[in-house]
């Protein structure tokens, strides 16, 4: 974990010390003959903001991927379509379904893993690349919960603080210091041996601990984090963070020292999330702080998909960029494991704790632990913000045009919608709901709200 503590309530941030570890305080059916032409739906792009990027998010990635600004728009652009394409064929495939991921630096090409051969070619007549592979997603997930059940049981050492599902290799991959400590730890879960790999590694993740997202906050018994992102419960304003940086009753202040909030709740190990209530002179806005203190826009909480660029934004290094390497980790600092995080090749370094995470416009989480620092590189941990707000009912501060992606009253729209999708609601993919007589599923985890309701969203939901 990533954290800071400071000497004097009136120190400069930059005057606050490092203490402790680091812990980063992440195919439709088509109509039939009789059926009028369908109305026009914006494409994945249009409808999760990547086709109108902040300067911030397209400065990050050109220092810190290597592109141009063209590059950076058209990789924004190829990984929303992508992801919506992957969400498609997950539902398509059921539970063939192995796993998708994207590669190359701006084409963002989709591979798609499947364990029937017979798939193949619908994949690649979908637009996607193949893979045939020997493990379903299912099964992988199921070995990795093995292990996370182990680790609630058993003491896990930091010989082998790492796991995770890699869909690009087909495996379940356990990092260790100690191959010893692995077979250990292996054998205890009861995990199907075949579909594990153990990796030598030398990572020792740690907590990071360190209302606009990556501003820096204080918490009241000492130590610094960052803010994830603005966040409201009815009409209680706040913020989600780490919950590694306090717990229910932790009073917090700002970054400008002046009296702020209390931590509602916090989960931590097990989870690493977070939120806090503050008082009635701050108010949640629709932002992250970019590169140089510019603000950059957030309009929804889309998961990216595997191989997808991520930026982060933290109170100690502020931008930097990477790419997400696995989703569904689990990971083990001294305090305990944290299961259910996205790991990043993203850097960060104390007091980035809490800070946001986001892909395009759309959030992603909040930042937990890691190793390395953004001299040298390293690899980091983030708490999904979509699980974090299902847990405590939150909603996501949004900006009032969340990507355009469709207005409610447009002709296209059924006059009387009804149904039991609602805004607010987080869905995850499989879920379904009614909508104007219809019925949908979901294709891509998000929060839900006005403006993205399922037949504005074709990226998001797929009408039965």
């Amino acid at each position: 974990m990533l954290h800071r503590h400071a000497r004097a309530a009136c120190a400069a941030l930059t005057s606050v010390t490092a203490a402790g570890a680091l812990l980063l305080t992440a195919a439709l059916p088509g109509a039939t003959a009789a059926e009028p032409a369908p109305p026009a739906t914006p494409s994945a792009a249009a409808a999760m903001g990547a086709d109108s990027p902040s300067p911030e998010i397209l400065a990050a990635m050109q220092r810190d991927l290597g592109l141009t600004d063209t590059q950076a728009r058209q990789r924004l652009v190829n990984e929303a379509e992508a992801g919506a394409l992957a969400g498609r064929l997950h539902s398509t495939l059921g539970k063939d379904f192995a796993g998708a991921w994207v590669r190359g630096s701006v084409s963002s090409a989709l591979t798609v893993a499947t364990t029937d051969p017979a798939d193949a070619t619908a994949i690649r007549s979908a637009g996607a690349q193949a893979q045939v592979v020997r493990h379903s997603l299912d099964r992988l997930d199921a070995a990795k919960a093995a292990l996370d059940r182990a680790a609630a049981r058993t003491a896990v050492t930091q010989d082998a603080p790492v796991w995770y599902v890699d869909v690009r290799t087909n495996a379940v991959v356990l990092k260790a210091g100690l191959r010893a400590a692995a077979e250990r730890f292996l054998a205890a879960s009861g995990a199907d041996r075949s579909l594990v790999r153990i990796e030598t590694s030398t990572e020792r993740p740690r907590p990071l601990y360190d209302i606009r997202g990556g501003d820096a906050y204080h918490m009241g018994g000492g130590g610094r984090c960052s803010v994830g992102f603005a966040i409201t419960r009815g009409t209680q304003h706040g913020f989600a963070t780490a919950g590694h940086c306090g717990r229910a009753g932790t009073s917090t202040s700002g970054y400008n020292q002046v009296a702020q909030g209390t931590f509602q709740a916090s989960s931590f190990p097990g989870r690493d999330m977070a939120w806090v209530a503050t008082n009635t002179n701050w108010r949640s806005t629709p932002y992250v702080k970019g590169q140089a203190g510019q603000n950059v826009r957030v309009t929804g909480s889309t998961q990216a998909v595997v191989g997808a660029s991520i930026c982060r934004s933290g109170s100690t290094t502020g931008w930097h960029c990477g790419t997400i390497l696995q989703h569904n980790t689990s990971v083990t600092y001294p305090e305990g494991t944290i299961s259910g995080v996205t790991r990043t090749s993203v850097c960060a370094e104390p007091g980035d704790s809490g800070g946001s995470y986001i892909s395009g416009s759309q959030a992603q989480g909040v930042t937990s632990g890691g190793s390395g620092n953004c001299r040298s590189g390293g690899t980091t941990y983030h708490q999904p913000v979509n699980p974090l707000l299902q847990a405590y009912g939150l909603t996501l501060t949004t900006s009032t045009d969340p990507g355009d992606p469709g207005d409610p009253g447009d002709p296209g729209d059924p006059g009387e919608p009804g149904g039991t999708w609602a805004a607010g609601t987080v869905y995850q993919v499989g879920a379904q709901v009614t909508y104007g007589g219809a019925t949908y599923r979901c294709l891509q985890g998000h929060q839900a709200q006005t403006g993205w309701e399922p037949p504005n969203v074709p990226a998001l939901w797929q009408r039965l």
